[in-house]
């Protein structure tokens, strides 16, 4: 057999085992992901609501996002058009945090450019997610479609079949979760036990970071100026890792008002320590053991893992390795490290999912309907499954 015909062989076998793979994925049923029907409540919100309103209303029922509707749709519960994006929490404080030293609360009222923005304008100053659901009979296939095929995507609605209600939502943990039951299996320890630096997710050139002695503001501006799910945190001299900022632990300014208030001047490995000793407080109380669902959209529990405890990997780790690590400790990031704890790289969810992509997956997703118009109008398009920003 010449070299080339070799080659042919191998180019068979590869597509046929990417094709054997969706099929596979293609016969999981979007109900076998965990946590989609859980406890916590549906929320939505008009996209002609305030940003006042739209925090308080995620912050009082510990709810961290919710889809947004066009109200002008909002009594057809049928018309796929009146879902057009989904927003968190910590996306809307963070866009808050321009002004004010008075409790959260107070500066929204006071500051009405603020507080009594509409949700529809913050697409001009950041991108909520877009509105990609997932039918209750789709499969993980689908998902999987979703989530590795758009950079932005981090939460995928689930849309009842007979009226088109979301009856929940799937998370990047619930997929990790779900693929995790896979292991010993033939296809998914081929892919899982082959190491970080074979599938290069280090990341170690975009990696961005504060220390431990700057500000709680100055991790909050990285967060929001980067658009991270968490800053790391490293000390000054020695450069390893001591903790991580995430844009989860947002909610905290709003129930300590002086540290909202403060935090200009807050040393981040103060309010390390102080949220950890606080937490473990709550986690004493809390008769709850087992860890939350992984597609529960929780603002706040006491399960959750501390600040000063960050997902930590190495490159020689094995991509199942990294997952059981960032499925255990609940976390949207991993941080890369070295042997003396320096920080090196960073993993997202997205990063430990793509592996498992299908190489035949279609990537010709668009925004379509209503939300594409709504993106024409406040200058933003689609493209390749990313918003952009017109210039």
């Amino acid at each position: 057999m010449t070299s080339g015909s070799r080659g042919d062989d191998d180019g068979d076998r590869k597509v046929g085992s990417g094709s054997a793979l969706q099929s596979f994925f293609d016969h999981i049923p979007v109900t076998a992901i965990p946590g989609i029907r859980a406890s916590v409540p549906v929320f939505e919100i008009k996209f002609d609501d305030c940003v006042a309103h739209a925090i308080r209303l995620l912050y009082e029922n510990n709810v961290s996002g919710a889809a947004i509707i066009d109200p002008a749709d909002s009594a057809s519960k049928k018309s796929m058009d009146r879902d057009i994006g989904f927003i968190d929490f910590s996306s809307m404080v963070l866009w808050s945090l321009e002004e004010g030293n008075h409790g959260f609360f107070d500066m929204l009222e006071k500051n009405s450019h603020i507080g009594r923005t509409k949700i529809i304008e913050l697409t001009k100053s950041f991108f909520w997610e877009p509105f990609f659901p997932a039918h209750e009979d789709d499969t993980l296939f689908h998902v999987l479609l979703l989530f590795t095929k758009h950079h932005k995507l981090n939460v995928i609605p689930v849309i009842e079949s007979s009226n088109s209600s979301i009856v929940g939502f799937i998370t990047q943990h619930a997929v990790i979760q779900l693929l995790l039951q896979s292991s010993g299996l033939e296809w998914f320890d081929e892919i899982a036990e082959k190491s970080l630096s074979e599938y290069g997710l280090m990341n170690a050139a975009g990696v961005v970071s504060v220390f431990s002695d700057q500000s709680l503001a100055d991790a909050l501006h990285v967060l929001w100026d980067k658009q991270l799910d968490g800053v790391p945190v490293v000390d000054r001299r020695t450069g390893t890792l001591v903790g991580c900022v995430r844009r989860s632990d947002i909610y905290l300014l709003l129930e300590d008002d002086s540290l909202f208030i403060h935090r200009k001047t807050f040393a981040v490995e103060e309010f390390i320590k102080d949220r950890d000793a606080a937490s473990d407080q709550s986690r004493n109380r809390c008769t709850e053991t087992e860890a939350p669902p992984a597609g529960l959209l929780r603002m706040k529990d006491a399960r959750f893992p501390r600040l000063s405890n960050p997902a930590t990997v190495r490159k020689s780790d094995s991509l199942k390795k990294t997952m059981e690590i960032m499925a255990a400790s609940m976390r949207e990031s991993g941080f890369l490290v070295g042997d003396a704890g320096r920080l090196e790289g960073m993993v997202t969810l997205r990063d430990v999912i793509l592996p498992f992509a299908p190489p035949s997956m279609d990537s010709r997703v668009d925004g379509g309907g209503f939300f594409t118009s709504l993106l024409n109008q406040v200058g933003c398009h689609v493209n390749d499954g990313v918003m952009i920003r017109n210039r």
